[in-house]
């Protein structure tokens, strides 16, 4: 880091060719003939200024993922994650998913030419099931939950000596994702906003985001040093971060019997359930469960005021925002942004039950 200070100039990297990767520097493949690309990553930060003044918010904002290849955020840790395994002469990848992780894995390993293999629970949507085999990936469904394709696909990993991309048992899906929090920054004139709301299934994107903090601050990049609260935001069908929050615990308990018209959600356990803790705890943040008929009103309240189709993740930050105003957790002034993770458009099948 100490390097990167004297050697990388913050306002020079505004300069560069857009995407993610003129953020090279700060991420981990060494060799850029290694990088797999589809033009992830800058996307946009949009005022939301009708939903603001109906919630009495002066400065609302949403981070929308999903222009990003493959339709959601996935795409920036699964690039990274790709470019590195390529860079390491790594041929066969492997990943358990709830979804979009599945398809952005296919479509990076397709462009680097390596073999995928993606473990997915039978009921994930459609369009992530079509997406990861036009790809050329080999999809095995399961059934039951993306905990029950993880530890089939670990088995399968050791047996057979594949390369596991699961969440958090590599260290490179993290630093893709944090590139999120580079952008915040640059977009705010390198200030960061009072509240970030989150959608948190494995967590990559909050704990990456919370490293980036660190990292500007490091580097002396931020005008002001002053860190968000975090929000962490579940569906009440699977909230295991919510409830272990507001317990006190350090770790969450697996949630039984999860579900929620929110795929990405619906993960009974993250393997990195401290850190999500201790990063939300360390931001003086919150954890929110909302219902999914909460979840796919703010995505219709979203797309008709907005015209923003989020992804049920996503509009499940503007429900989880309603009820932080309600207990006057926020104020009218603050600067808030709320993720969109993905695009409504992947999710059209489980969308049309309500």
């Amino acid at each position: 880091m100490n390097a990167a200070r004297k050697e990388v100039d913050r306002d020079e990297i505004h300069t560069r060719p857009k995407g993610m990767w003129r953020w090279h520097e700060m991420l981990p493949v060494q060799d850029p003939e290694y990088i797999v690309s589809l033009g992830e990553g800058d996307t946009s930060l949009l005022r939301i200024p009708r939903v603001g003044k109906e919630f009495g918010l002066a400065d609302l904002w949403v981070k929308d993922e999903s222009s990003n290849p493959t339709g959601s955020f996935k795409a920036r840790g699964l690039c990274t994650a790709v470019s590195r395994a390529k860079e390491l002469g790594l041929k066969k990848i492997i990943i358990p998913t709830a979804g979009n992780a599945g398809g952005a894995m296919a479509a990076y390993a397709a462009r680097a030419g390596l073999q995928a293999l993606i473990y997915m629970p039978k009921d994930t949507p459609s369009a992530n099931i079509q997406e990861s085999r036009i790809a050329g990936a080999q999809v095995i469904l399961v059934e039951g939950l993306i905990s029950d394709a993880a530890g089939m696909a670990e088995v399968k990993a050791r047996e057979e000596g594949w390369f596991d991309l699961s969440t958090f048992k590599e260290p490179y899906r993290v630093e893709g994702k944090k590139i999120m929090g580079y952008e915040l920054a640059e977009a705010l004139n390198w200030t960061l906003p009072d509240v970030i709301l989150y959608p948190t299934g494995g967590g990559t994107g909050l704990v990456g985001m919370w490293k980036a903090f660190a990292e500007m601050e490091a580097l002396g990049w931020l005008e002001e040093p002053k860190r968000p609260r975090m929000v962490s935001v579940q569906a009440q069908g699977c909230a295991p971060i919510p409830k272990a929050f507001h317990a006190g615990a350090a770790f969450c308990d697996f949630w039984p019997g999860a579900q929620t018209v929110a795929s990405g959600l619906r993960v009974p356990k993250s393997f990195a359930d401290r850190i999500i803790l201790a990063n939300i705890r360390a931001s003086n943040g919150t954890a929110v469960a909302v219902s999914d008929e909460a979840l796919i009103n703010a995505q219709k309240k979203l797309a008709a005021m907005e015209g923003i189709f989020a992804a049920p993740e996503g509009a499940a930050c503007l429900a989880a925002l309603e009820e932080l105003i309600k207990q006057d957790w926020v104020k009218p002034d603050e600067r808030i942004v709320l993720f969109n993770t993905g695009s409504g458009l992947k999710y059209l099948d489980p969308i049309a039950r309500y």
